[in-house]
């Protein structure tokens, strides 16, 4: 089977990029009340779990995260009609982030094959219409091995108890003191150099959602904010040490493993829409 994947995969990429499109930017905002608004992030959210969801065969051993990246890419331009945020967003040199092994966040697509036991965090941030929709998960190259399937799993429940949190009048120290805990619990560290952001008509806006903090403080959450919620939870300690063009990627100091899953929401009238919602994530249905 997998043969027959990397075959695919040459298939797909040979040709390169598909040239992106120019597009309009609208006013930066990152809190909807207007119907439109909010089903315009709807759909960008839709189309960036999209992304994940047809990725998942094409995370093998032999295909590169370069591969990948072109995958992606070419799916957003010619299949969604959408833009690949990333792509040259302040320098960054890819269309999608793709963190291997201790790489924390924003790897850089690169030639290097994936290898049976790897773990791979794809970030797709795409843009539809002027709306962001930003979304990551955990990927194994073939079968995963017990310690990385279980860091996975447990930064997993550390996002889904902080979605089950999000709803108006709740503070974000509340949420992120909760993330915390549950890490610590797990004998896992919490990055505090990055953090989740609001997120709308812009890629990066207010507030910022830190993974760690004090319950009873922060900024409360009211109706028609959108954010993420994506923790970085380290295997070993939370330090972290930068590489790359740029000093772009961010690894674990000790060189251990990292895991991250990060979903895009609304804050409703009673609760939260996880707007990047993947088909399997029928919790959130």
């Amino acid at each position: 089977m997998s043969n027959e994947i990397l075959q695919k995969v040459e298939a797909l990429t040979q040709n390169g990029r598909i040239e992106v499109p120019s597009w309009t930017p609208r006013p930066a905002a990152t809190r909807f009340t207007d119907i439109s608004d909010i089903e315009g992030m709807r759909t960008a959210g839709k189309l960036a779990a999209d992304v994940l969801v047809m990725l998942e065969e094409f995370i093998v051993p032999g295909v590169t995260t370069e591969q990948i990246d072109i995958i992606a890419h070419n799916y957003i331009v010619e299949v969604q009609g959408a833009i690949p945020a990333p792509l040259n967003y302040h320098g960054f040199p890819k269309s999608c982030c793709t963190s291997v092994n201790d790489v924390i966040c924003h790897g850089i697509p690169n030639d290097k094959p994936l290898k049976k036991g790897d773990v791979v965090n794809v970030d797709i941030t795409i843009i539809k219409d002027g709306y962001y929709g930003d979304t990551s998960k955990m990927f194994f190259a073939g079968p995963a091995l017990s310690h990385a399937e279980r860091l996975a799993q447990v930064t997993q429940e550390c996002l889904y108890l902080a979605i089950d949190m999000v709803k108006p009048g709740v503070r974000l120290g509340d949420i992120g003191a909760a993330i915390s805990a549950h890490a610590h619990k797990h004998h896992y560290s919490v990055v505090e150099e990055y953090c989740g952001h609001g997120v709308g008509t812009t890629f990066h806006g207010e507030p910022q959602v830190a993974h760690y903090g004090k319950a009873g403080t922060g900024v409360m959450l009211e109706e028609g904010m959108t954010l993420t919620i994506e923790p970085m939870i380290n295997a070993g300690k939370k330090q972290v040490k930068h590489t790359g063009p740029d000093n772009w990627i961010a690894k674990t100091k000790d060189g251990r493993l990292s895991a991250q899953y990060e979903h895009t929401l609304l804050v409703t009238a009673n609760g939260v829409e996880v707007l990047t919602r993947r088909p399997e994530e029928t919790r959130f249905a």
